[in-house]
């Protein structure tokens, strides 16, 4: 039995370079010759596209948002000029702002890695709860899923009552949606009488579009019995990243360059650190360089036991706009949340001031149990914030419960800038 995909997700760091680098040189020089956008982008920045050679020499390119994105289209409609006129498209998706998307081609691997990694196949029966409807969700998952063999229901976004239907009579062993999507189908499911683990298939879920939380996860798969799997990607380059069996970070597909970058400047961050993704996928039809996702992350470049040797995203830390830089590093409110997480629920804040030109965290803890403060827990307790947020603390400040009210930020910011 194959454990992997392909060939390409054991080759080595070096083969894994030579050949995106390749595919990125392509690309480029494809871009510079068919798009008009990419021309005037490399023209007008006095760069010659043989001179990108390697994912290193992205840096000279600006970062692409979103914002910037439906601003560049709707000067130049329907693709911002960034696409091959030559190549005939088969679809074209949609999504708010608006940006149209052209589909990347029916033999792009979109979306397969990841329920490959997720076990689905031929064997399974999968319910595709994501839209059918102008976007690319639906579509593009669905050709995912047929890409492993599975037999796909499109269920799109009908009703939960359906849903359930479709989950009972055509014996459905794995779910594709989001994770809130399908706890109101379970609990549809008991409005109708039933017993989702016992009287359903479902065994396998693969999740996108929105965070999976630690506590649903757990219920999922201890309440339910289903594995759960989750998926990372954005509808302007398509698949970026996916879990494996070992549920240790985001294997990066391998049809994707991502970086890891400071959003102030574009520049690469040294490996492990956090920063915002920012994805160049490698194909010959829309030539989109260096998409800046908003979203923040870190890399994981330890070898993972599964077998891929891609390096992983370190999950979603949060989005660019709602971190605070420290000391160079960016810490995000979800890396606060895995930290109370770790100490049942502790209610903190985090307080960022200036010394002088020196930053200065302070943690604002409440005392909600006798061992809080104590040496070995003060200890104990900085190593983790450390592993997680990967700052360290300068004070530690131990309040009464309930001082910290509900509403105020997490994430405190006093410095003048």
């Amino acid at each position: 039995m194959n454990t992997l995909f392909d060939k390409k997700e054991s080759w080595g760091k070096r083969k894994r370079k030579s050949q995106q680098d390749k595919a990125l040189a392509e690309m480029v020089k494809l871009g510079y010759e068919k798009s008009l956008r990419v021309k005037q982008m490399l023209d007008e920045s006095k760069i010659n596209p043989a001179e990108i050679k390697s994912r290193e020499d992205l840096e000279c390119l600006p970062v692409t948002s979103r914002e910037k994105l439906v601003e560049l289209e709707q000067q130049q409609p329907p693709y911002a000029g960034l696409e091959n006129p030559d190549i005939h498209i088969d679809r074209i998706f949609t999504s708010p702002g608006p940006v149209y998307e052209p589909h990347l081609s029916e033999t792009d691997y979109l979306w397969a890695r990841a329920f490959f990694a997720a076990g689905i196949g031929p064997k399974d029966v999968a319910l595709c709860a994501f839209s059918y409807h102008l976007v690319a969700a639906g579509l593009t998952f669905h050709n995912g899923l047929r890409k492993v063999g599975a037999t796909v229901v499109p269920s799109g976004a009908s009703s939960t009552q359906i849903q359930v239907q479709l989950i009972k009579d055509l014996k459905v062993t794995a779910y594709v949606g989001t994770p809130s999507f399908l706890k109101a189908i379970i609990e549809k499911s008991k409005e109708m009488g039933f017993d989702f683990r016992k009287d359903f298939l479902v065994k396998k879920a693969c999740f996108a579009a929105e965070p999976l939380l630690p506590d649903l996860r757990r219920s999922f798969e201890n309440d339910y019995g289903i594995d759960t799997y989750q998926m990372y990607g954005a509808t302007e380059v398509g698949d970026v990243a996916y879990e494996c069996s070992e549920k240790k970070g985001w294997h990066i597909c391998e049809e994707t360059i991502v970086e890891i970058v400071d959003p102030a400047t574009g520049k690469n961050v040294p490996e492990g650190e956090l920063g915002e993704v920012v994805v160049t996928r490698l194909n010959n039809i829309f030539f989109l360089l260096r998409f800046g996702t908003g979203d923040l992350s870190r890399l994981i470049t330890e070898t993972c036991p599964c077998g891929r040797t891609s390096y992983r995203l370190a999950g979603i830390a949060g989005r660019v706009g709602d971190a605070v830089k420290v000391r160079g590093l960016f810490v995000a409110p979800s890396q606060l949340k895995m930290l109370q997480a770790k100490y049942n629920n502790l209610p903190l804040q985090v307080v960022v001031s200036r010394s002088g030109h020196e930053d200065v965290l302070k943690l604002r803890i409440e005392k909600i149990s006798p061992e809080i403060g104590s040496v070995v827990w003060e200890e104990n307790f900085k190593k983790v914030f450390r592993d997680i947020c990967t700052v360290g603390i300068n004070n530690l400040e131990y309040l009464n419960v309930g001082e910290i009210k509900p509403e105020e930020k997490i994430i405190v910011d006093q410095r003048k800038w």
